[in-house]
C-alpha cells in the first residue's frame, strides 16, 4: 500500500478543521484529486480504500488511458488546457471541465455537447493575478463569455476557476481567492444565474482558498507525496 490514502485523509481533515474555523460545512468542499502522472494501480487503491469517485487529469491522451484502465464510475475532471482540437475528445470523457477561457470555446464546447449528446458542467477560468504564463479571463473578458455560458442549454455552466501564482505570499492568496469570490457574485448578478462553484486551491495554497469560499480544492502533489509517479 502506498502513503496515498493516509495523505488523502490527512488533507480532508485539514480541509474539515479550515471549514470549522470559518464557520463552514466541509462537506460543501470537495477534495478533488488531481492524479496526473500517478499509476494506475495507486488511483485504484484511492478508489478502493478512500472510496474516491472523482479524478482530474490536466492532459487528453493520460485521461483517455486511466479512462480505459479504471472503474467506469469514476467521475473525470478535465483541468487542463481546453485546446480547440482536442475538445470532442474532452467532452466524450469528461464530466466536468475546469478550463473554459474563451467565448470562441464555449461555442464550440455548447456545439460539440450537443452532437455528442452529452451535458458536462464547466467552468470559466479567470486569471485573477494577471501573470502572464497562465491562461484564463481576464477583466471584461470574464463578463463577454459569461454571458455567452449562461446561454448553454448542452453544457451546463457551474462556476469560475483560478490558479494562483506559486511564489505568491499569503496576502496576495488571499486577494486573488477573495476576487474570484466577488467575481462570481457579480457574474451571478449580471446573468441571473446560479454558480454553485469556485475550484480554486492548490496543495501549496488550499487552506487560504476553502477560508475565501472554494468548493473545490485541487490537490495533487500533496497526497502523491512519496509516491513514484509513471
Amino acid at each position: 500500500m502506498s502513503r496515498a490514502p493516509e495523505n488523502y485523509r490527512n488533507t480532508l481533515n485539514v480541509i474539515r478543521q479550515v471549514a470549522a474555523k470559518c464557520g463552514r460545512n466541509a462537506d460543501e468542499i470537495k477534495l478533488l484529486v488531481v492524479s496526473k502522472t500517478m499509476p494506475h494501480a495507486v488511483l485504484k487503491e484511492l478508489y478502493d480504500e478512500c472510496n474516491i469517485r472523482e479524478f482530474a487529469e490536466n492532459r487528453v491522451p493520460e485521461l483517455s488511458g486511466k479512462v480505459e484502465a479504471l472503474p467506469r464510475d469514476i467521475k473525470w475532471h478535465f483541468i487542463g488546457p481546453m485546446q480547440s482540437n482536442k475538445i470532442r475528445k474532452v467532452v466524450k470523457m469528461a464530466q466536468v471541465i475546469h478550463s473554459v477561457e474563451s467565448c470562441e470555446q464555449i461555442e464550440k464546447l455548447e456545439r460539440i455537447c450537443g452532437e455528442e449528446n452529452k451535458h458536462p458542467e464547466f467552468f470559466l477560468e479567470v486569471n485573477v493575478s494577471g501573470e502572464a504564463s497562465k491562461g484564463g479571463l481576464r477583466g471584461e473578458e470574464l463578463f463577454e463569455a459569461g454571458s455567452l455560458a449562461a446561454q448553454c442549454k448542452n453544457a451546463d455552466w457551474c462556476g469560475l476557476m483560478t490558479m494562483a501564482p506559486i511564489d505568491a505570499d499569503d496576502e496576495a492568496l488571499e486577494e486573488i481567492f477573495s476576487t474570484l469570490a466577488k467575481l462570481k457574485k457579480e457574474c451571478e448578478a449580471r446573468f441571473n444565474v446560479t454558480l454553485p462553484e469556485l475550484s480554486m486551491g492548490m496543495s501549496g495554497d488550499f487552506p487560504i482558498a476553502v477560508a475565501h469560499g472554494a468548493t473545490v480544492v485541487r490537490i495533487g502533489s500533496r497526497i502523491f507525496e512519496g509516491v513514484e509517479r509513471s
